[in-house]
């Protein structure tokens, strides 16, 4: 039997409903960024190696092993959190499968060496570091959103290194920082190869960005549908019931 501290609680993994996940609300609850980078991004099936950073409470490793059978690690800087994440494997029998790491990603291209990945995933901080009288006062939520421990640039530096040539590297970030990812993509030898807008509903900005690189890849980007979360009567529109709960 798992243990809780605290306040965690044990949720289904939305629509894995043989999957659980052990989330807290003043500690760490993944949000819809995690879902989507899991649903949008490329997956190897069968062979190589998946590496996810700011993993969090594993949420997206749990995800994406619903729709790969490759080794897959993630690495996350919090020591709370990463306990979870441990716990979260455990509770799911994936221990075969599924790795995390207490590490920081800027050390994890050092640590693996030339041992690269198909596909680096990462949901990173989007936010840069306020004033310290701004910041989030719970500890764990302003890490995970303000660029405390790791800047975009060193984000994006890692997750290139990380990615062996002609591997993956797949991002959820904010719009607003759209132009700054692709300057820093192509500063890293990561060419844009897809991206994703992700809008409230219909006449709303975009409040989520989606996208994806290729190591050493070749120009070429596309532009994908736009995908809205509500309908105007402020429910979930079909394609995002069809992403959530597979209906």
């Amino acid at each position: 039997m798992v243990q809780l501290y605290g306040d965690e609680r044990i949720d289904f993994l939305l629509a894995k409903e043989n999957m659980r996940i052990i989330q807290s609300p003043s500690v760490f609850a993944f949000s819809l960024d995690a879902v989507l980078l899991a649903d949008f991004t490329y997956v190897p099936k069968t062979r190589g190696k998946i590496l996810d950073l700011c993993t969090g409470n594993g949420v997206v490793p749990l995800f994406l092993s619903t729709r790969s059978k490759v080794p897959i690690t993630g690495v996350e800087i919090q020591e709370r959190l990463f306990d979870m994440a441990v716990r979260n494997i455990e509770l799911n029998e994936l221990d075969n499968q599924l790795e995390i790491i207490h590490g920081d990603l800027k050390d994890m291209p050092a640590y693996y060496g030339n041992d690269k990945f198909d596909l680096v995933t990462c949901n990173p901080p989007y936010f840069p570091t306020p004033k310290t009288d701004e910041q989030n006062l719970n500890e764990h939520m302003a890490i995970a959103r303000h660029e405390i421990h790791c800047n975009l640039e060193e984000v994006v530096e890692s997750c290139s290194r990380l990615a062996k040539s002609g591997g993956k590297v797949s991002m959820v970030h904010r719009p607003e920082r759209l132009v700054e990812i692709v300057q820093l993509f192509k500063k890293y030898k990561l060419e844009p190869k897809r991206m994703r807008l992700v809008y409230p509903k219909e006449g709303k900005e975009a409040n989520i960005l989606l996208i994806e690189g290729v190591r050493d890849g070749k120009a070429g980007l596309k532009i994908l549908p736009p995908l809205y979360a509500l309908t105007k009567e402020d429910e979930y529109t079909e394609e995002l019931r069809e992403i959530l709960y597979g209906e």
